[in-house]
């Protein structure tokens, strides 16, 4: 298996984005009195998993930046569990439908569990593998801090252009 270049490359992101789109389709049959409330919370938890999971990929470069942010994918992977429980127990889905899902995000979140545990295993490489931009050395490092800053490119010139004057 070659090593993922992008956090869509990740197993544990492809099933959290399989489930959330499930959850989705789940809930339209919810109550229209459930659409600001369990609706909207199971949703944005089972969305907030591939979200954070993203987030954590684009982390890695401090290990611990992205053990916390896997552990919020945790997280919100409990949490979608509790709605279903919630879902469950006002009758707005099945327990064939309970189990199936409840058992989606206990996968997910063994995964996430090893993600942790293999933090070094992600870490060691850093968000280098998901660019494509050669990295520029740099001719002289700036030593001289009273000096202005130059824009070495048209494209930085263009953001250089005038300084910020209103706030």
């Amino acid at each position: 298996m070659s090593a993922a270049k992008s956090f869509r490359d990740l197993k544990v992101y492809r099933a959290a984005r399989e489930t959330a789109l499930q959850i989705y389709k789940t809930s339209k049959n919810f109550p229209s009195e459930e659409r600001y409330s369990l609706t909207d919370q199971i949703r944005r938890s089972s969305r907030a998993v591939k979200a954070i999971l993203a987030e954590a990929w684009a982390r890695r470069r401090y290990k611990a930046a992205f053990i916390n942010k896997i552990d919020e994918a945790l997280g919100e992977a409990y949490e979608t569990q509790s709605w279903l429980d919630d879902a469950l127990d006002a009758g707005y889905i099945s327990p064939i439908e309970h189990k199936d899902l409840d058992d989606r995000c206990h996968g997910i979140g063994g995964m996430l569990f090893r993600m942790i545990d293999r933090a070094d295993d992600f870490c060691k490489y850093g968000p280098a593998t998901d660019r494509n931009v050669p990295r520029v050395e740099e001719s002289e490092p700036i030593t001289d801090h009273s000096s202005p800053i130059t824009a070495p490119s048209d494209l930085d010139a263009f953001f250089y252009q005038s300084p910020i004057t209103n706030y």
